[in-house]
């Protein structure tokens, strides 16, 4: 495998949390063993109400400086009337969505939304799974949290049509199913209401890298940096498609500029390496 593909793999997983967060299973289905490790106190041993209340920590990883505070959370969600009940889970699913443990963020999402069924609630579920489908390293846990972001983001969807970025956050789950042409469809669908829509451009973009389409996935960046310049993430992608198309001297003055624009570690290692290739 391609050491570019491997640093998105990484830089997928380095990002989530922010507007062009992806999975690492959607940028290439082989890269997980490169995540594995890294991934390690993030993988959670299950989303399911009988896992939560057998295990205060379910996510496998100890909690330490944040278990007492974890603690505290739950035992106020726990106790709480109906009428706190809510911003008591939305304080506890924060939290640990704070820690990067999106497992048990996702479980208590849930809950809210099952408590209230907002849309914002449901959009609150369908990212926190969301961000649980992009660690998940096992084929079958992936599939089964791409089975729940699909779910609330659709009853979020359902009450409001116009959630483009559910849409294109959906289509990414629908990659490695049986039925992969649905999500690109869901992309086109939010690219025919907004052309300029980063996200889903960002998004058709890995997607094509994904197929080794390197032209079609710089295009992507491209129209995405016409209208947002300051957009270090698509700049970045454009500069590692250019080293993949041979094209060196562009590939380095993005790249350049991109060292001098974000301040991420991880990029910027991944950078190093990038020119390291280019200097070969």
């Amino acid at each position: 495998m391609k050491k570019s593909i491997i640093l998105s793999c990484v830089l997928a997983i380095a990002l989530v949390g922010t507007l062009f967060s992806l999975p690492k299973v959607v940028v290439n289905n082989k890269g997980k063993d490169v995540d594995k490790e890294r991934n390690q106190s993030n993988v959670a041993a299950s989303t399911t109400p009988a896992a939560e209340s057998s295990s205060p920590s379910h996510d496998g990883a100890t909690l330490i400086p944040d278990q007492q505070k974890i603690s505290r959370l739950r035992s106020g969600f726990i106790q709480a009337d109906d009428k706190s009940k809510i911003a008591a889970g939305i304080k506890l699913s924060d939290k640990f969505a704070q820690l990067q443990k999106f497992d048990s963020a996702a479980f208590y999402a849930e809950k809210i939304a099952a408590l209230s069924p907002s849309i914002e609630n449901l959009m609150r579920t369908g990212d926190r799974y969301y961000e649980a489908y992009g660690f998940a390293v096992d084929d079958q846990k992936a599939k089964n949290l791409g089975v729940k972001t699909r779910e609330y983001y659709q009853k979020a969807i359902d009450q409001n049509p116009g959630l483009l970025a559910a849409k294109a956050n959906m289509a990414m789950t629908y990659v490695n199913t049986e039925n992969p042409m649905q999500g690109i469809m869901l992309l086109r669908e939010v690219i025919d209401t907004d052309p300029t829509n980063e996200l889903a451009l960002f998004n058709l973009g890995i997607l094509s890298m994904r197929s080794n389409q390197y032209s079609k996935a710089a295009d992507r960046f491209r129209q995405i940096l016409t209208n947002n310049p300051a957009n270090t993430k698509a700049k970045f992608y454009l500069g590692l498609t250019l080293v993949e198309l041979g094209d060196k001297e562009q590939a380095r003055k993005v790249l350049q500029e991109v060292k001098k624009e974000e301040k991420d570690p991880v990029i910027q290692q991944a950078i190093g390496e990038l020119e390291a290739r280019l200097n070969e």
